[in-house]
């Protein structure tokens, strides 16, 4: 797209969809010599102060010499960046290389003056700082390592764009004009302020989606049923407070009204503001509605209209059209083939959904990619949430469909700090982003329970997602370092989120059981124990216990302070004198309320009553009278709990706390699982308090390995490094790997041992016989030249000529336990450390764990003790501990390593020999390759397309 005399192509992998503090979106570009009339028609809609501000000086409008200076670039020491929004700029920001000077230089120069201009329409949506980060990226990437700016001092906003942006940074005044320089390395606080700057605008633009003001749906039918009038009924009979319009191309002329909802024609006919349309149109006419609504200002969509990425070829590329169109207006999209959106808040009820009836009301945020497994979550949400468990219910709903732009990471923004959801229950057929995923999670987590049910692994429609090498369960292990809790079944899902948006949190993992039956209280106490918890013996009440019986037990147990949590068995009452369900719930909800600090969970067996008496809570509960949801006994529409008169309050009562809900199951397993689940979460909360530290170490040499690294990638785009080169860089960073010598014959075998003093090891490294000490490759304790000569005509008898076997002489090591060490780039989870025994151990019975990358003091201690043969290293039947603190060290220096040095891929030393005092790495390989790509690192930007 340059002339001649540019050095580099268009770059197009700068140009990136951003979203912007408002919630809203932009396109970040490079500029080019064809914008000229674009970059004119920007100046003349920017202020007089605003160009003053950017040239130290009335400038009302720009030369022919600027505005080719502006438009050409060479995309190395000159690079300019636009923002755009239905094509047209709203900001720019250009950097030029400059030299010691202060004068236009090349490389090897690394320092460029850098200057904005953001159209006054557009100023305070952050439009700026977005573009920072962009340049800054850009730079570093040409080699430009430092910024200078001046700025005028009355021109606050944008030293404040620079000095809220983190970067460490030197300040200057002279000459009437403030001087900034920054360095642009990444530092913690740059990326806390970027990833602060993230969640906000993410949490915003999904906040639109959830609230908006006015919303309309086109392809409303004249005629019942079709789904664009059933999205239309769904938010009519939801109560939606704002304004709603029905929009359908075929209405006549005269048609006024829909179903009491005004009707137009075209969404540009309508008179005042929309925020959200719902799409539900053939995908033939959804491009002439997207451009009416990116031309009226709508802020979203939601596309119910199927005919996209799950038809074929052509379809995905439809999608991708259609979110790129979307984009450049400005405007977030869910879907297509969407099931729709909910929000139960009195204030907006809005059911833009094909959801038939408005969920309860309650504190879970619910998120689904398939509409299947929203219709169902929705529906045992429902169940449990009224006939059974009472008004524990839903927030907020969105099911993303293909999720061609909105996705789980983007609403999981919006829950992290939504005052009205408490519990987050997410179904995820595929994580598309799993670092940042991993990141927002474990954020979330800190704050409310995060519940996970994973597919199979399949994207989303016209998603390719990078498939992991990691097991099942190995992945489920990462999530919970995360906080995540992953569960394998929407049923566990909704189990769980029920217990934990009712009860607190168990303090650890001691339950008490009681209950009136014996073999009901002892199936619970043996599903505790397969669960990992802590259950004391059941107390049997027997059948002919009474509602006090109950209180009482409930209430000791309670109070016992080597109980964290209790279960409650019942069975059904017969005869006169067991208590009546509602007598029954009555004493338990009296006696938890007592001591609210504690969960207390019923297991039911056919005890329909009992369920909804322990649910029920004042005037929000079903009543006797009530029909099947949404119909009263004239078949008439029941009020909602919202439209429900409250009960008579004495005028100076104090507010009264939420009752105390008890969830009710009809199996032990799913209680003590739910419980399980919580207990979990509950010692991940009270350890992510406290998750340790990286340490320093003063003899690692992190600029001696990256210079080593960049030379030996110079050779290739990618390589497994040679035995000196691993032990150069493994040294760089304090891990010492005991030398190998070759030995191609015996002479060079016993030269090598005289050189290394006995006693030796002898072993084979062909790769059929590496790390095989089974076969018999290895000979240990060699204690003179003679052992040696035997021992090598031995193993060249056995496998075969020297050159076939590959004999390396190695100084014995000091007896101990073997154990492997690696780390990994896995395409899906980033960079994870490996830990287990080496051999049978973890070959064969997959007796390894893992930690992410970075790992702190805390995660290496917990991953060292993690594996089930842990107990070797500790003095299992007697054996002698082995020194685990160093071997916690290496496993930090690993971490350190691969984190400081992306180009690192895969690290593996096997065997390490843990021994009493100190360790030793027998054997090392790592593998490098060019840095992959971290899309959770760098600028802020969507998914492309």
């Amino acid at each position: 797209m340059q002339s001649a005399p540019d050095r580099q192509e268009y770059p197009a992998h700068w140009e990136a969809d951003v979203v912007l503090r408002d919630g809203g979106t932009a396109r970040v570009r490079p500029i080019t010599a064809e914008d000229a009339d674009r970059l004119v028609g920007f100046y003349e809609q920017v202020s007089d102060e605003s160009k003053y501000f950017r040239f130290f000086a009335p400038y009302p409008r720009l030369s022919a010499k600027d505005v080719h200076r502006f438009t050409h670039h060479d995309f190395v020491d000159r690079v300019g960046l636009a923002a755009t929004v239905g094509g047209e700029f709203i900001a720019t920001v250009r950097y030029d290389r400059i030299g010691a000077d202060g004068r236009p230089a090349s490389a090897p120069a690394d320092e460029a003056e850098v200057a904005f201009l953001v159209q006054d329409a557009h100023q305070g949506r952050g439009v700026a700082s977005a573009l920072l980060e962009h340049i800054a990226a850009v730079a570093r990437e040409r080699g430009i390592r430092r910024f200078a700016a001046e700025v005028l001092p009355a021109n606050t906003k944008m030293i404040k764009v620079f000095t809220d942006a983190g970067y460490t940074q030197k300040r200057s005044f002279e000459d009437g004009v403030v001087r900034l320089e920054f360095d642009l390395e990444p530092t913690e606080r740059s990326l806390a302020v970027q990833y602060a700057r993230e969640q906000r605008a993410e949490a915003r633009s999904v906040q639109r989606l959830l609230m908006p003001g006015a919303v309309a749906v086109v392809g409303a039918g004249r005629t019942p049923g079709g789904v664009g009038r059933s999205i239309l009924g769904n938010l009519r009979e939801a109560g939606y407070t704002g304004r709603l319009y029905a929009v359908n191309r075929a209405f006549p002329e005269d048609l006024a009204e829909l179903d009491g909802v005004p009707a137009y024609r075209s969404v540009r006919d309508i008179d005042g503001p929309v925020d959200l349309v719902v799409v539900a149109v053939p995908a033939d006419h959804v491009p002439r509605t997207v451009a009416e609504c990116g031309e009226h200002g709508v802020q979203g969509l939601v596309v119910v209209s199927a005919g996209y990425a799950e038809s074929g070829p052509e379809g995905r590329e439809r999608q991708r059209e259609l979110v790129r169109h979307a984009r450049a207006y400005g405007m977030r999209i869910i879907g297509p083939n969407a099931f729709g959106v909910i929000n139960t808040s009195a204030d907006v009820r809005l059911n833009a959904s094909l959801a038939p009836e408005m969920p309860r009301p309650g504190r879970i945020g619910l998120f689904a990619q398939s509409g299947a497994i929203g219709i169902a979550l929705l529906s045992r949400l429902h169940r449990r949430g009224g006939g059974v468990t009472g008004v524990t219910g839903v927030s907020t709903f969105v099911s993303s469909g293909n999720r061609a732009d909105v996705s789980g990471n983007d609403v999981l923004q919006y829950w992290y700090d939504d005052p009205d959801t408490d519990v987050v229950l997410m179904y995820l057929e595929s994580i598309g982003n799993p670092r940042k995923f991993t990141r927002l999670a474990r954020r979330t987590a800190a704050a409310k329970p995060l519940v996970v049910v994973q597919g199979a692994g399949s994207a989303p429609q016209g998603h390719a997602v990078r498939a992991t090498r990691l097991p099942h369960d190995t992945v489920s292990a990462l999530l919970r370092q995360a906080g995540v809790l992953r569960v394998n079944t929407i049923t566990e899902l909704v189990d769980a989120g029920l217990l934990l948006a009712r009860q607190p949190l168990p303090s650890g993992p001691r339950v008490a059981i009681l209950g009136n039956s014996e073999s009901l209280g002892l199936l619970t106490y043996d599903q505790c124990l397969a669960s990992g918890l802590r259950p004391h013996r059941p107390l049997d009440l027997t059948t002919a216990a009474s509602a006090e019986d109950f209180r009482e037990a409930l209430a000791r147990a309670l109070a016992d302070d080597t109980c964290d949590a209790v279960v409650v068995t019942a069975i059904p009452a017969i005869g006169e004198g067991p208590p009546g369900d509602a007598e029954l719930a009555e004493a338990l909800r009296s006696a938890a309320e007592a001591v609210p600090g504690k969960p207390v969970l019923v297991v039911h067996v056919e005890l329909g009553g009992l369920a909804e008496a322990l649910s029920a809570a004042a005037s929000t509960a079903p009543q006797a009278g009530d029909r099947a949801p949404g119909g009263g006994a004239d078949g008439s529409r029941r009020p909602r709990p919202s439209e429900q008169p409250p009960a008579a309050t004495p005028p100076d009562a104090p507010p009264s706390a939420p009752p105390r809900l008890i969830p009710a199951y009809p199996a032990a397993e799913r209680a003590v699982h739910a419980l399980a689940e919580a207990v979990q979460y509950a010692q991940w909360r009270r350890e992510a308090a406290d998750p340790g530290r990286v340490p320093e170490y003063d003899d690692i040499d992190e600029k001696g390995a990256a210079r080593l690294i960049d030379g030996l990638l110079a050779r290739g785009q990618g390589l497994t490094l040679s035995t000196e080169a691993t032990s150069e860089l493994l040294g760089r960073y304090g891990i010492q790997v005991r030398a190998a010598l070759q030995a191609p014959t015996p002479d060079t075998a016993a030269e090598a041992a005289r050189a290394l003093g006995y006693p030796v090891v002898l072993k084979a490294t062909a790769p059929h016989l590496r790390h095989r000490a089974d076969l018999g490759g290895v000979r240990l304790d060699l204690a003179d030249e003679e052992q040696l000569r035997r021992a090598y005509a031995e193993l060249t008898g056995l496998f075969g000529k020297p050159d076939e076997v590959r004999p390396v002489v190695q100084a014995m090591a000091p007896r101990g336990v073997d154990t492997v060490v690696r780390a990994v780039i896995d395409p899906a989870a980033g960079a994870v450390l490996s830990f287990g025994l080496a051999g049978a151990a973890s070959q064969l019975l997959g007796d390894t764990e893992h930690r992410l990358i970075p790992v702190t003091d805390r995660d290496a201690g917990a991953l060292v003790r993690s594996i089930r043969t842990a107990p070797l290293l500790f003095g299992w039947r007697g054996s002698t501990p082995v020194d685990t603190p160093a071997l916690e060290e290496l496993l930090l220096r690993v971490s350190r390593l691969v984190d400081d040095h992306p180009e690192v891929v895969a690290v593996s030393l096997e065997p390490v020999v843990v021994a009493r005092h100190g360790l030793t790495v027998l054997g090392a390989s790592v593998r490098l390759a060019p840095p992959p790509a971290r899309d959770d690192l760098g600028p802020r930007t969507l998914p492309a397309y």
